[in-house]
């Protein structure tokens, strides 16, 4: 009984690719894993270079700043969510 079904999947899955494949018809796609350059990221740290004391604090109080924002979102959808439905 269990091979049955293991057999009846196996159909639908392949079913399913065909049905894909019909879908598809004559676009001829080729999907494939990205392709990985190191030279790319070489360069790139090349590039890189370590902040000064004044830039570090402005990208602090920036990055702090988007923290809050988002915490203070985040607390004020939990209130109406939470509390709100108990008023009525």
């Amino acid at each position: 009984m269990s091979e049955e079904k293991a057999q009846t999947r196996k159909n639908h899955a392949n079913g399913r690719k065909g049905d894909l494949a019909e879908r598809l018809g004559d676009m001829n796609v080729k999907i494939g894993a990205p392709e990985f350059h190191y030279k790319d990221y070489i360069r790139v740290l090349k590039l890189a270079r370590k902040p000064n004391r004044e830039e570090f604090r402005t990208i602090s109080k920036i990055s702090i700043l988007g923290i809050t924002l988002i915490g203070i979102l985040g607390f004020i959808i939990y209130v109406l969510l939470t509390e709100l439905p108990k008023i009525f």
